[in-house]
Parts: structure tokens; C-alpha cells; sequence
């Protein structure tokens, strides 16, 4: 078993290496979604809100595997246009993300006093400052296990790209599997790298709150 996880050594970095682009990327772009949509469902204008909500239910109803389909295969299709597995892997896991991103952003948000805003409105700041500046770094503090916790769904979740053709971890041991026949050896190191992963950043994330927890 150590000489077949030797050999398949580089073919597994690569996998981990485009896991990890995918889901560090997702997350960034995740972010940006979740924040904009989080803000809006808290804001006052109704059709953007309504225009959010349709799209949280509609991500957070349907299989990533359908949405993941639907973008790779039927959007191009028939809108004509072509773009590598591994984009439409980002796009699909940061839309996919960004819903559930959206309700840790408001739940976030509304867990902060309203005094907080008020008190920084009355200091002279907008309402845009006082979240930026008072509201948002506080909520923050309150939503990194769940950040942290969408991250962790999101990296395994990368493991569904492999029908559309992603050369990720997954889909690596595949591969190893297809030329060595060694499906238990295989399937076993691909979980063990999977949580290795995991657990390196879950320590990091830990670490992250722990400092800004002492702050």
C-alpha cells in the first residue's frame, strides 16, 4: 500500500492542488454573494429582497450535482458558449455557497445589538460606515464557525465536480483506481487526504478565532 501511495503521490497532489484552488477561490467569490444577499435581506427594499430570496430557495432546493449539470452542460449548450470544467466547478460551488453564505451574513448581522448602529449614527457615521466600521467586524467575530463550517462543506462538496470532467481528488483516485484496480487501497488514502485537508484547516480557522476572540 506504500509503494501504490508513492506512485500515485503526484497524481493525488494535483488533485489536492485543484481541490484546493476551487474551494479557496469559491470562497472568496461565496463571500462577496453571501455579503450582498445577507445586506439585502436585511435592508428595506422588497423586490431586491424578494429577488434574493428566490435565489437562496432555489439554491439551497436543488442537488449541486443538478446545478452543477445545469451550468456545465445546459447553460453552454444552449447559450452557445464554452468554458473549462474546473470555471464552472468555481462558479457552481460559489453560487451554491453563496446562498448559504447569505443566512450566515444575516443571522450574523441581526445578532448585533441595534444599539450599535444607532450609537454609531450618532457619532456622525452613515448607515453604510457604521456597518462597515461597527456592525459588520463585530458580526464577523459570530459567524466564523459557520464560515468556517461552509468551508469544510465546500471543499468536500468539490468532490461532486468529478461528473463534469474536474480533475480533482476525487476524481484523481478514479483515475488511479482505472490503472491499478486497487479500489479499497485507493478509496482509503483519498479519505485520509480529505481529512488531513480538512483538519489543517479547521486548526487554522481555530486559530483565526482564538486570536480575534483575545483582541
Amino acid at each position: 500500500m506504500f509503494e501504490l501511495f508513492m506512485d500515485s503521490l503526484p497524481a493525488f497532489i494535483e488533485g489536492m492542488k485543484i481541490t484546493l484552488i476551487i474551494t479557496v477561490s469559491s470562497l472568496f467569490l461565496a463571500t462577496g454573494i453571501g455579503l450582498v444577499l445577507g445586506l439585502i435581506n436585511i435592508g428595506n427594499n422588497k423586490i431586491l429582497r424578494l429577488i434574493a430570496k428566490v435565489y437562496i430557495d432555489i439554491v439551497r432546493g436543488t442537488p449541486l450535482i443538478v446545478q452543477a449539470f445545469f451550468l456545465y452542460f445546459g447553460m453552454t449548450g444552449y447559450l452557445g458558449f464554452h468554458m473549462t470544467a474546473e470555471v464552472a466547478g468555481t462558479i457552481v460551488i460559489s453560487i451554491n455557497a453563496g446562498a448559504y453564505m447569505a443566512e450566515i451574513f444575516r443571522g450574523g448581522i441581526q445578532a448585533i445589538d441595534k444599539g450599535q448602529m444607532e450609537a454609531a449614527r450618532s457619532l456622525g457615521l452613515s448607515s453604510t460606515q457604521a456597518m462597515l466600521k461597527v456592525v459588520l467586524p463585530q458580526a464577523f467575530r459570530h459567524m466564523i464557525p459557520a464560515i468556517l463550517n461552509q468551508f469544510i462543506i465546500s471543499l468536500k462538496d468539490t468532490s461532486i465536480l468529478t461528473v463534469i470532467g474536474v480533475s480533482e481528488l476525487t476524481q484523481s483516485g478514479q483515475i488511479i483506481i482505472s490503472s491499478t484496480y486497487r479500489s479499497f487501497e485507493v478509496w482509503t488514502m483519498v479519505g485520509i487526504l480529505y481529512f488531513v485537508l480538512i483538519y489543517i484547516l479547521s486548526t487554522i480557522f481555530r486559530q483565526i478565532e482564538a486570536r480575534l476572540n483575545n483582541d
